[in-house]
């Protein structure tokens, strides 16, 4: 009897769905050509950290629009990923306030510098307010956490226009390329060195799997990439300045990856999200990003370091 007629006689039901998915997968499969085919997780992540990086530099790159879209984009999807990880914690945040107040802040910094963003704070606050007030279910833990989620990713990130728009073209890009060629050689020099001869666990309770061999890697290779940015025409950073707040931006990358190693071990997720294959979700991936674009804004500027802070 065929499959489909015994599951008619017991009663199963039949997943359309399901078969349609599968067969669709299938065909995608044949299609893939050979050397792609059974790809290790190693060369998942590669290939899928590949577009990342690709799409991220030509953002940071090409202009300031592109900068702000990709920013607000990465501020959107960082956003919802948190607050999809705080709901499995039985929480309730209000995810399109938090979202459409992530994508306005690197917008309203872009556009109007810090008086911009001091706007977008009080409105989020505001509208959080008047949204706690009315609807009955929410808890002030629920406000809190969605202005928090905003204000994590999106302000944060809006440090990375300060720092682009203090210089002329090219050079505001080439600087910003530079600070995310630190922090992503800063997370790639941690695990290959962490991952060979890694004795000393970091923060065991939050991230096993980091050393302070690999730390102390990681801060190296930021350092070099600080002391890279110094010679960005227009930067004006002296060699030890540059070392000092490659070491200082360097374990604000590693906080901000304990950051969110923390939150989804006291909610007991893995991944953020599956966005980016054999990385999980872009939270996953932008974690390092999101202090440490803010504190080189804060080093740069209060350093004298970029001619024309627009604030």
């Amino acid at each position: 009897m065929s499959g489909f007629f015994r599951r008619i006689k017991n009663q199963e039901p039949v997943n359309t769905e399901t078969s349609m998915g599968a067969r669709a997968k299938a065909k995608a499969y044949e299609k893939t050509p050979d050397r792609f085919k059974n790809a290790s997780s190693f060369q998942v992540r590669l290939r899928t950290g590949a577009v990342y990086i690709t799409l991220t530099s030509a953002g940071v790159l090409i202009n300031d629009i592109t900068t702000v879209i990709m920013l607000a984009v990465t501020a959107a999807i960082c956003a919802g990923e948190f607050y999809f990880i705080l709901r499995n914690d039985a929480k309730l945040p209000n995810e399109a306030i938090g979202i459409v107040a992530a994508v306005c802040y690197p917008f309203s910094m872009w556009l109007w510098g810090l008086k911009g963003v001091a706007v977008v704070t009080f409105a989020l606050l505001l509208v959080l307010l008047v949204w706690y007030t009315y609807w009955m279910r929410s808890r002030i833990t629920d406000v809190c956490i969605t202005l928090f989620g905003a204000m994590y990713t999106g302000l944060m990130l809006s440090g990375i226009i300060v720092i682009r728009q203090a210089l002329a073209e090219p050079w505001g890009g080439l600087l910003v390329f530079l600070l995310l060629l630190s922090i992503w050689g800063n997370d790639a020099f941690a695990y290959i060195v962490g991952s060979k001869i890694g004795k000393h666990k970091l923060a065991p309770k939050t991230s096993p799997k980091k050393s302070w061999e690999g730390f102390i890697a990681g801060l190296i290779f930021s350092m070099i990439m600080w002391v890279a940015m110094s010679f960005v025409p227009g930067v004006q950073m002296p060699i030890w300045m540059a070392l000092i707040f490659g070491l200082v931006c360097g374990g604000m990358e590693v906080l901000g990856d304990l950051v969110e190693s923390r939150i989804k071990r006291n909610v007991g997720v893995k991944d953020s999200g599956t966005i980016m294959p054999g990385h999980g979700g872009l939270l996953d991936r932008c974690d390092s990003l999101f202090l440490a674009s803010v504190t080189a804004a804060i080093l740069l500027t209060m350093g004298g370091c970029l001619p024309n802070v627009i604030l």
